[in-house]
């Protein structure tokens, strides 16, 4: 099978990635391949032994999943060209047989502690938590007796032999994680009308307003910023760039200004992608702000320019 028909993931088989991989249609004509971390994932991509790779990149309870915003930022250039939205719910994973006063010590990635803490305290509040690697590796773990519990999704239950003692546990109502599809820079395709533009921004020097300067270029040409995060550049205390995701695509006058505006007044811009939102929903056009506008404005100057004013 050739790297292209290869899609890489965060692993190991059962976690909540590779469930949100299952949910795309190309996923079932591609073989899926687990990897220990979010940078094997994106590196096997850019060694070419893979076509994609699928990592989380953002919680609604957490926010920004930072191994994957530094890959993205400091990296071998990728792209984005697909995301996917994935509601999170965990089940309590146990060996068969076993009740919940059997659970002494309790495992999962220490990001579902943060979403299962509320009911843990509530139905087993001497458990002893101890993190894993992943939800999945927890289950494994579970599987060879290291531990009594593992909180991780329903759908892992098989894949390690346990069963779920307990279901749709989350402290946070509608948790959702985003995971987005990265794969070798290639040209754009087309406009959806439903899309979302990602970069990462470095400042050239550090000033009053410096930041607000970068966020005006979006604001006046009504460009909606749907998430902002700096991240530390490693270069000294208080050195930060910025990851930004966008409404629209790269081909909308308004965002493709926006970040040329970025690229005149940045250290770098890094550009991500343009693609699809999973939500399908088309962002709000402010007035005056629209392609039409823009063409509409330049021929304006064209025949000022030419004495037709």
């Amino acid at each position: 099978m050739s790297s292209a028909s290869r899609y890489t993931y965060l692993g190991p088989e059962g976690t909540f990635t590779e469930a949100a991989l299952r949910s795309l249609p190309e996923a079932a004509t591609r073989e899926l391949v687990p990897m220990v971390s979010v940078p094997a994932a994106l590196d096997a991509v850019r060694g070419g032994e893979a076509g994609g790779a699928l990592v989380p990149i953002e919680n609604s309870v957490e926010g920004g999943i930072t191994a994957t915003l530094d890959e993205l930022a400091f990296g071998e250039p990728l792209m984005i060209y697909r995301e996917v939205l994935l509601p999170i719910a965990f089940a309590l994973l146990v060996r068969p047989g076993t009740d919940l006063t059997g659970v002494k010590t309790v495992t999962g990635h220490p990001a579902a502690q943060i979403q299962v803490r509320q009911w843990l305290a509530e139905h087993l509040p001497d458990a002893v938590w101890e993190s894993a690697a992943s939800n999945a590796d927890g289950a494994r773990l579970v599987q060879e007796g290291r531990f009594d519990g593992a909180f991780a999704g329903e759908f892992a239950a098989p894949t390690y032999g346990l069963e779920a003692l307990a279901t749709e546990i989350h402290d946070a109502q509608n948790a959702t994680t985003r995971f987005v599809l990265a794969g070798r820079p290639a040209r754009l395709a087309a406009p959806t009308g439903a899309d979302k533009t990602s970069a990462v921004f470095w400042l050239r020097d550090d000033h009053p307003g410096a930041l607000l300067e970068m966020l005006q270029e979006f604001a006046i040409r009504g460009v909606n910023l749907m998430r902002i995060e700096s991240r530390p550049t490693g270069e000294g205390l208080g050195q930060y760039c910025f990851s930004v995701d966008a409404e629209g695509h790269l081909t909308d006058r308004r965002v493709g200004e926006a970040l040329m505006g970025l690229r005149r007044r940045c250290l770098n811009v890094r550009f991500l992608g343009s693609y699809p939102r999973a939500d399908k929903v088309s962002g709000t056009v402010a007035r005056g702000t629209g392609d039409a506008e823009f063409t509409d404005a330049a021929d304006w100057l064209n025949r000022a320019l030419d004495g037709r004013g």
